[in-house]
This record gives structure tokens, sequence and C-alpha cells, in this order.
């Protein structure tokens, strides 16, 4: 029995269009709810938000994620590391929104495709990012904290405190998926645009100290568009500080291996860093810290980690192969 999902963004579906289709069941999404249960009308059009009906009206199941059907891969893989970390590690990294979202996520094999170790590196970057991120809201009464290129990040639902304001940036049809799956909570506002087209710093309160995070965004990006987006930040927060991750060349050589491990062959990356005090004076920023991604996951995890993996975080910590950026904007 196939089964469709119908976008109908606050419109209406006719039932009988979708028996015409030879359809006996459909998810109708982001359309107008009448209250818990959407309701027949005496038309055959039924208004639902969210959920999947027979065509004879009866309810089977709650689909909030089926919007992220068709979503790309990319997206996947930090939260398939983070419910993986989760289930394994959690005395090292514990992140119960992404466990709650594990039922909900397609069949794309993609931890099976992946190392422990591929899969660590990831979460290791969202350990590390945590932290600084705390201690960035600890140290400011009231504050920005802006994830660009967000995509499934669940961070909101770890960090969440004080008076900290959360903005998530990606595309409008990343963020339309993940509005449709995570929905927006207080404190937390999703916004519908490229990143480098900074027309979204017109939501926030940009005079207020921000935090921005860039976690497995600027890889795919130039060296040149980095620069430029480094640049206008600059000049259009008073006060703002900048994280990410990064590699360098021998790293991204390795990364873009695993990403296509993963059947994704249109997301290879392209920026790196070989020297990070030199890239901040070329930005004409301050390096604050850069911090490699595995001591703590070395010194926490020790032994319970597979073998490969504890001489690859090694090597890759020794390496530089894959470090986190502080810079200080201004």
């Amino acid at each position: 029995m196939r089964e469709v999902v119908y976008r109908v963004y606050r419109a209406h579906v006719s039932l009988a269009y979708i028996a015409a289709q030879g359809q006996r069941t459909a998810t109708l999404l982001d359309c107008h709810p009448l209250g818990p249960k959407p309701q027949p009308r005496q038309d055959g059009i039924l208004w639902a938000l969210g959920r999947r009906w027979s065509v004879d009206g009866r309810f089977r199941e709650e689909a909030s994620m089926n919007t992220l059907q068709g979503v790309a891969d990319t997206l996947f893989i930090p939260l398939e590391a983070r419910i993986f970390a989760s289930k394994k590690f959690p005395e090292y990294f514990y992140d119960a929104k992404a466990l709650s979202l594990e039922e909900h996520i397609p069949d794309n094999g993609i931890r099976e495709k992946s190392s422990e170790y591929s899969l660590m590196a990831s979460v290791a970057r969202y350990y590390n990012m945590d932290a600084m991120t705390t201690a960035f809201i600890a140290k400011h009464a009231k504050c920005n904290i802006v994830y660009l290129g967000a995509g499934l990040e669940t961070a909101y639902y770890r960090l969440n405190k004080n008076d900290a304001f959360f903005y998530e940036i990606d595309v409008p049809d990343v963020i339309a998926a993940r509005r449709s799956a995570l929905g927006e909570n207080p404190h937390e506002v999703l916004i519908g645009s490229d990143l480098l087209d900074m027309t979204w710093t017109e939501a926030l309160d940009t005079s207020l100290p921000t935090l921005l995070i860039a976690s497995g965004v600027f890889q795919y990006l130039t060296e040149e568009k980095v620069g430029d987006f480094i640049a206008d930040a600059r000049t259009l927060f008073e006060d703002a500080e900048l994280i990410f991750d990064t590699t360098n060349e021998t790293g991204i050589r390795y990364a873009n291996n695993y990403v296509q491990k993963t059947g994704n062959t249109q997301a290879l990356m392209q920026f790196f860093i070989n020297d990070s005090a030199e890239f901040a004076k070329r930005m004409s920023v301050a390096l604050i810290e850069e911090r490699p991604f595995f001591t703590d996951a070395r010194k926490i995890l020790k032994r319970k980690l597979g073998l490969y993996t504890r001489i690859a975080m090694k090597v890759v910590d020794d390496k530089k192969r894959a470090i986190l950026v502080h810079l200080k904007l201004g």
C-alpha cells in the first residue's frame, strides 16, 4: 500500500481527490488545525495538522516527522550521531530531544554505514560547542545565540536558560521541515534564509552580546565566502563572537571520504584552515581559542571506545585535523 505526503500549507485537500489518486492513506501537513482532532467537513474536505488519516477518516498515527522525508541526508548525519552517543556514552554526551526523534528518522542506514570514530567526531563537535556556548551564556545576562545552518540542531533543548535568545538560521525548506518537526519555543526564533544573506540579522537585537555558531557549515563554503561573512558580521554586530569547526588540508580529504560513504556526493567540503592564528590575522579579528575535538572524550571514555577510535582521536588531535576555532569579531 502506497502512502503519499500532501503539503497543503494552511489550505485544504479533498479526501475524494486522495482516493482518486489510488491512495488509501495520506499525510496532510501544516494545515489549519481545528482542535486536537481534524474534522471532516460535509464537502469531503479534511483539515489536519501533521497527522496521518485514512480516506475513511479514521485516525492512524502521529506523523510529526514526515516532513523530513526527502530532506538531505547530511541533515541526519549529526542527529544520528547524537542519538548514538546518547545511547552508548551518556556520561559524555546526552541529548534527550534527539533520542525522542529516533523513531521518526527515515531508514537511511547512516549509523550502519558510519564507524564509531565518525559518529564520535560529530558528537565531539557538539560537546565542545555546548561547553563554549554555556560559558558565553553564563558570562552575559542577556544575549543572542545564533545557529547558522541549524538543520535539525537540538541545542535549544540542551542549553536554554537565563535570558538567552536562540535563533536558528537555515534555508527556507529546511526551516519549514524543522518547524513542522520540532515546533518553535519561547526564546527561540526560526529564520528561513541563506546565512550569507545578512538580512536575517534584522530579526535580532544586534546590540546584545551575540555568539554565532557555525557547526558543520563553513566547510561547504569557499574561504572567500567565509571571509565575506566574517566581515559582514563585524559590521552588523556591536559585540559578537564566532565559533566554527574546521579541519586542515589533510583532514578535509578524510571528511569528504566519509560523506561519500553515506551516499551523498553533492555535499563535498572546500574550506579548511592550516593555521588558526594566521587565519584570524588575515580576517582582522582576534583568536580567542583553538580547541581540539577529542581531549575530554579521550579522558572520559578511555577504553570504552574501540581501539581504532582511540588511535584515530589521538592522531586527529595531535595533527589538528579537527579543531574548533573561537574568534572575537568586535
